[in-house]
């Protein structure tokens, strides 16, 4: 059996039970970094058992193994450094084949940035559509927005906080002057969710770039989400419904 185990993205008590059984009794761990892996067992004071890292440029190789090691019938955890395997993290390939091969695998559920920034971010979570890192080059940047332009679900992304004012700006070129959310270092000590308009986000986040990992959460086409003409041309829009930095420190 192959466990898919989520676990933390920042804070240590977010494993859950189930995964920590999970760990305890896998015979072997694979692992993006196993380095973090290792202190995250420390921490649960789990013994260290096998480990081989699965990460991305290796995938095939650890897979071969992994799939061997199943078939075998060893009980094989697989995690990322946080969140889902497969999801902006290695892991989709080996579960691709796990299922092609009809092994038997189960996933187990946990912290997840996506959905944490989601509700976090105050913007309608009935229908989005999450698009991992968006691209880095500036013509595949705008497209990247552009396909989003009309359409009405909330938009969530991962980025590096080095690029989150460029990816902001494109952001507000292709979407216009709706609302978002940046939401930082999540479920750590320095919590931090900066909520606003486009514009004013872009400014924010013009200088220093902060610390910890990012994801942005953008509303959909919608006008109860975009900046009135009137707010714009007063360069300051409006922050009737408690919109603004929420901090957990």
């Amino acid at each position: 059996m192959l466990s898919v185990i989520a676990t933390p993205i920042g804070n240590l008590a977010d494993l859950t039970p189930r995964a920590l059984e999970a760990l305890r009794n896998a015979g072997l761990i694979a692992s993006e970094d196993t380095r973090r892996t290792w202190g995250l067992l420390s921490a649960h004071n789990i013994p260290r058992p096998e480990m081989i890292s699965y990460r991305e440029g290796n995938e095939d190789r650890a897979g071969e193994a992994i799939v061997r090691a199943l078939r075998e019938g060893r009980r094989v955890a697989l995690c990322s450094d946080g969140g889902y395997p497969g999801i902006s993290d290695p892991g989709y390939r080996l579960i691709r084949r796990v299922v092609e091969e009809q092994l038997p695998f189960t996933v187990l559920p946990g912290a997840s940035a996506v959905h944490i920034a989601l509700v976090s971010s105050g913007l309608p979570t009935s229908s989005y559509t999450f698009k991992g890192f968006p691209p880095r080059k500036p013509g595949a940047l705008k497209r990247f927005f552009d396909d989003e332009a009309r359409r009405p679900h909330t938009l969530v992304c991962f980025e590096s906080p080095f690029r989150i004012h460029a990816t902001l700006q494109a952001a507000r070129a292709s979407l216009g002057n709706r609302q978002a959310a940046v939401c930082l270092e999540l479920t750590k000590q320095f919590e931090r969710i900066e909520r606003g308009f486009l514009d004013d986000l872009a400014a924010k986040f013009s200088g220093k770039p902060p610390k910890g990992e990012a994801t942005l959460v953008f509303a959909g086409d919608n006008p109860k989400f975009a900046a009135s003409e009137e707010e714009q041309d007063a360069g300051n829009p409006g922050d009737e419904s408690g919109w603004g930095v929420n901090e957990n420190c």
